[in-house]
């Protein structure tokens, strides 16, 4: 499974973004980017710059690589509707995406290793692709073998609630939640903008 493995804490002083949902790099200890002269650097980014810097958001926060990240925007294209749009959705109907959102596991970079294990059924089957696409109806399960993990009721403690994501439903009592719907963009609050990245491809 391929997956970023370099400095993400440098990743997000050079953004100015939380890109990893792990605590230790919600306040960097320098508040400015990287490198011999990051406390120096005050140049006004380029419109360029501007929509790399979007486009690099999104692909560290939903943890792809370029090459996927360049065919979800492809495919979001040939889709009726708002590019834009359309790329957010799918991004956000990852398996383990999904997986995080229902609170399932602290971080996205741990939701997609338990995918990866197999430790969730979708609609009673084993699905080990992180990046399988969820649909309206789809029902995520932990596997039985699995419900005694720790991290996994670490992880279900935090939520508050039934969830707080209007496209999902979750029962933590059974440990599944449901994917009701793709969600609208502006029920996901992740702060980017996609429409620079739309602009950055179609150059």
């Amino acid at each position: 499974m391929a997956r970023f493995n370099g400095p993400r804490g440098k990743i997000c002083r050079r953004l100015g973004f939380q890109a990893f949902e792990s605590p230790k790099f919600a306040s960097p200890t320098k508040n400015y980017p990287p490198g011999q002269h990051g406390p120096s650097y005050r140049r006004r980014p380029s419109e360029y710059g501007l929509q790399l810097k979007e486009k690099q958001k999104m692909k560290y926060l939903y943890g792809v690589l370029e090459k996927q990240f360049r065919n979800y925007f492809k495919k979001a294209n040939q889709k009726k509707g708002i590019t834009g749009h359309n790329l957010v959705v799918m991004l956000e109907s990852r398996l383990d995406n999904s997986v995080y959102r229902l609170g399932f596991a602290r971080t996205r970079r741990q939701a997609r290793q338990l995918v990866n294990h197999g430790h969730f059924l979708v609609n009673n089957k084993k699905v080990n692709i992180p990046s399988f696409q969820m649909r309206a109806g789809d029902i995520i399960k932990v596997r039985e073998k699995s419900k005694k993990l720790e991290f996994i009721h670490d992880a279900m403690r935090r939520v508050q609630g039934e969830g707080s994501f209007p496209w999902l439903r979750l029962d933590k009592a059974n440990m599944e939640g449901i994917y009701v719907e793709a969600p609208a963009r502006d029920q996901v609050h992740d702060e980017y903008n996609e429409q620079l990245v739309v602009e950055l491809y179609s150059k």
